[in-house]
């Protein structure tokens, strides 16, 4: 438990950093999302958030400006998804996750557009840095969401395994759940994203090296650079099972006021599919935070093969 004590002109607070696994998230208490928060603040949230790569919070009441105003102290929020085309009127930054969305553009009720392990938008070729979701609407149980610590994944693996991962690329692509045909599916299709990412990052701000395959992106294609797809496909799989390995994970069971805040370049999530069946309602709203270019060990950079970096402001 790490606690910090601050003082600002309105008055001094105490921040609380709770660890909520062995490896992986960790609870802030003290801190109100909706302040003007301080530098130190600021500082002490991202040391946490960099330490433990997902961070959460309780019993905030914040609406659309001022998740986007947090987030903004941490980077240049982009727009909210590459193919979001109808936002929270006035909030361009804001991804509803929404699974009355879900039914009607799958034609099935689901609590999230992607119910495997992934990290956000990786076919991108500078995938976001951070993500911010906030709770809105709840189901009475069910709907949790895990994640999982990639640089725990890779530093347990045989070092002959590291080292080899080191110098592999996957390639990533945004598949379409939509139905054929479909406006959705249309739109996909006429901005295609895939990119080449290596296997191992090597984290820009800790030093870190991470493991960035995520089956939500990489299922597809199922390609490592210079491998075959049968032998692509096993190495991935292999990868995939570490990467999701229980014990370098943690689940937030979601409340009202809820918000998580994790590291995209040094977790995957997984959006638990067990509320949709009960047809409930389950309404999030995320904000993401421009990210670099992934740089693997030897200082390769990512390679975009269809669409453009994603830019915020």
């Amino acid at each position: 438990m790490t606690v910090l004590t601050t003082e600002n002109s309105a008055a001094e607070s105490t921040i609380t950093v709770l660890p909520q696994s062995g490896y992986t998230g960790a609870e802030i208490t003290g801190v109100d999302l909706a302040d003007n928060l301080s530098e130190e603040v600021v500082g002490e949230i991202r040391r946490a958030l960099l330490k433990w790569k997902v961070v959460f919070f309780r019993d905030q009441t914040i609406g659309h400006a001022e998740q986007i105003a947090f987030a903004r102290r941490f980077g240049k929020v982009t727009p909210a998804h590459p193919y979001e085309e109808h936002p929270p009127k006035g909030f361009p930054e804001i991804l509803p996750i929404d699974s009355r969305r879900y039914d009607e553009l799958y034609g099935r009720k689901r609590t999230s557009y992607d119910s495997s392990w992934h990290t956000d938008v990786t076919a991108l070729v500078n995938p976001p840095a951070f993500s911010v979701l906030r709770a809105d609407i709840l189901p009475p149980y069910g709907g949790d969401t895990a994640w999982t610590n990639l640089v725990a994944a890779y530093e347990n693996l045989p070092a002959e395994l590291r080292a080899f991962a080191d110098v592999l690329d996957a390639e990533h692509t945004f598949e379409t759940r939509a139905s054929r045909g479909s406006s959705r599916a249309d739109v996909l299709a006429a901005k295609p994203l895939r990119s080449f990412h290596p296997v191992v990052r090597v984290h820009p701000e800790t030093g870190e090296r991470a493991l960035f395959v995520s089956p939500g992106f990489t299922r597809k294609a199922k390609n490592l650079r210079n491998l075959g797809p049968r032998l692509s496909s096993a190495l991935l799989e292999a990868l995939w099972e570490e990467a999701t390995r229980t014990e370098y994970t943690v689940r937030f069971r979601w409340q009202p006021g809820s918000v998580a805040f994790w590291d995209n370049r040094a977790t995957a999530h997984l959006a638990i599919p067990d509320a949709g069946h009960l047809g409930h309602d389950r309404v999030l709203y995320r904000v993401t935070i421009e990210g670099d270019i992934p740089r693997g060990v030897d200082g390769r950079e990512s390679e975009s093969v269809e669409g453009d970096p994603f830019y915020g402001a």
